[in-house]
């Protein structure tokens, strides 16, 4: 199994546990719902990084085939965890109202903002493939996996 397994599962256990032992708010639940569908994805990176480890032929292979399953539906999730945190912010600086000063609140801005560009040369590949696109893709999805930890942290 690849690191980005773990590393996963570990943001993800702190994210639950900030969620459940504090307010729980709808604005709370549009965001982890965002994050679930955000991590559902990005555990495609770690399927990937599986595969090209040095791990069994056969692994490789069933792993490659359950990843070519998610694919069709990747491209979805990634619009509807854009639409989650959209809903996310948007609860947000209404119930709070937009403060500058507030790191967590920037933080999430920016990460939705990054997530937002994810998304645009997700679908920006499947229009045409190309190696710079597909950089900038995984590029930017790393910036956003920082981003989220940042916003989780503060």
């Amino acid at each position: 199994m690849s690191i980005w397994f773990f590393i996963n599962a570990v943001v993800l256990l702190y994210a639950a546990w900030k969620i459940f032992t504090g307010y729980i708010g709808i604005h709370i639940i549009f965001g982890a719902l965002g994050l679930l569908f955000v991590f559902f994805n990005w555990s495609r990176h770690a399927v990937f990084a599986t595969i090209r480890s040095d791990i069994s032929r056969t692994r490789k292979i069933k792993y490659a085939n359950l990843s070519k399953r998610v694919l069709p539906i990747h491209k979805w999730i990634g619009s509807t965890a854009l639409l989650l945190i959209i809903v996310h912010g948007s609860l947000v600086i209404h119930h709070f109202g937009w403060q500058f000063s507030n790191w967590k609140m920037l933080s999430g801005f920016i990460a939705g903002v990054t997530l937002a560009s994810v998304v645009f040369f997700g679908w920006l590949r499947w229009y045409r493939t190309t190696v710079k696109r597909r950089y900038i893709h995984l590029t930017l999805a790393f910036c956003l996996f920082a981003l989220v930890l940042l916003h989780l942290v503060v």
